[in-house]
């Protein structure tokens, strides 16, 4: 049981989120955002303020300070429940986006499971505008193994895009040392793409301390980790990685993919 838990049912809500500033599906803002001028300049005060390597908890205190629920979402892809579980500390009842690909372990599906009961969140499944078996009738059998990219945009980029036009910031798990790609993770950024504030507590963290900081706190963990798989995806994409290398190189393994678009 973690430390964080409640005691409460789970509470999971599938949905499909119209692109729109004033949704009221998935616990999303209710009302008008701020502009994309005012959240541009939040972000280049945060950026300031935090610099490259401010604790966790600081650059959590700062979206605290200067956006309220339920304009804050973190996405999450639950192969470890630190962020979650940082943001909830002050910021109770934030949604928590779980991309619902249809592809994922069984582990992961069980880690969604476990943060819901035990975290003071509101776990959202995002969900793709077809379901697998929908899109291998349009557009044939295993996608990902043809084209993977495509599939990472239907069912993964897609989605997203539309429900964070609900937020005005998002927080995301990124860090500095999981590949090459993201050695200049900043902590706070304008996401020019999704038209919003973006948030990487985490970016200065080791794999190590994000582990040790599950374990400390009791947190949700996908036994996945343990097994090999220091960075999760979707089953069919995702590989066992040997010690001592890249802890991506077990994604999209065999390609000259690294990235699922999410945060390119």
């Amino acid at each position: 049981m973690s430390k964080h838990a409640l005691g409460v049912d789970p509470v999971i809500e599938p949905v499909e989120i119209p692109v729109s500033t004033s949704s009221t599906t998935g616990g999303q803002v209710t009302g008008t955002l701020r502009s994309h001028d005012e959240l541009k300049a939040l972000a280049g005060a945060g950026a300031a303020e935090l610099g490259w390597d401010a604790p966790a908890r600081d650059v959590i205190a700062w979206v605290a300070r200067n956006f309220e629920l339920p304009a804050v979402a973190v996405a999450c892809s639950m192969a470890d429940a630190v962020l979650p579980a940082l943001v909830a500390d002050q910021l109770p009842g934030v949604d928590v986006l779980f991309l619902e690909t249809g592809y994922h372990f069984p582990e992961t599906y069980a880690t969604r499971d476990e943060v819901a009961a035990n975290l003071r969140v509101n776990v959202v499944d995002v969900l793709p505008e077809n379901t697998v078996e929908q899109q291998d009738r349009l557009l044939g059998k295993d996608l990902f193994a043809r084209d993977a990219a495509q599939c990472c945009a239907l069912r993964k980029v897609a989605p997203l895009r539309r429900t964070l036009a609900g937020y005005e910031l998002w927080f995301t798990g990124v860090r500095r040392d999981e590949a090459p790609t993201r050695t200049n993770t900043p902590l706070v950024s304008w996401d020019e793409t999704n038209g919003l504030v973006k948030v990487n507590p985490l970016a200065a963290w080791s794999f190590d301390q994000l582990v040790q900081y599950s374990d400390d706190n009791l947190l949700p963990v996908n036994p996945l980790l343990s097994q090999g798989y220091p960075s999760i995806g979707c089953q069919p994409c995702t590989r066992k990685v040997a010690p001592g290398d890249d802890p991506r190189a077990g994604r999209w393994a065999g390609t000259d993919k690294t990235e699922c678009g999410l945060h390119v």
